[in-house]
């Protein structure tokens, strides 16, 4: 049929394990700042067992869905907050 979509993406973006992973790399990321890490680093404290490739995956989907709405930014191999991810952690500790 050709309205039908053969890879069945319809759901909604982001969908919960999405959502937990963007919140989790920004919350992990606002915390350690001013620590600058990568994405392979990042992957490694974030999860049970880095270098599985679902997990580190899901860390970089995470990165460039955070990069696409201005809340990081990539400098080199470094991943770090923006300033208006700072501001906004700073709003949320008053």
């Amino acid at each position: 049929m050709a309205d039908s979509n053969p890879t069945d993406c319809a759901e909604s973006y982001p969908n919960a394990a999405d959502a937990k992973a963007e919140r989790a790399v920004l919350t992990f990321l606002l915390a350690e700042h001013p620590a600058q890490l990568t994405i392979p680093e990042l992957s490694r404290a974030l999860n049970a067992h880095p270098g599985a490739f679902g997990s580190d995956d899901a860390v970089e989907r995470a990165v460039r869905e955070l990069v696409g709405a201005g809340l990081l930014y990539c400098y080199g191999r470094l991943v770090l907050p923006t300033r208006a991810a700072l501001y906004f952690a700073r709003l949320e500790l008053d």
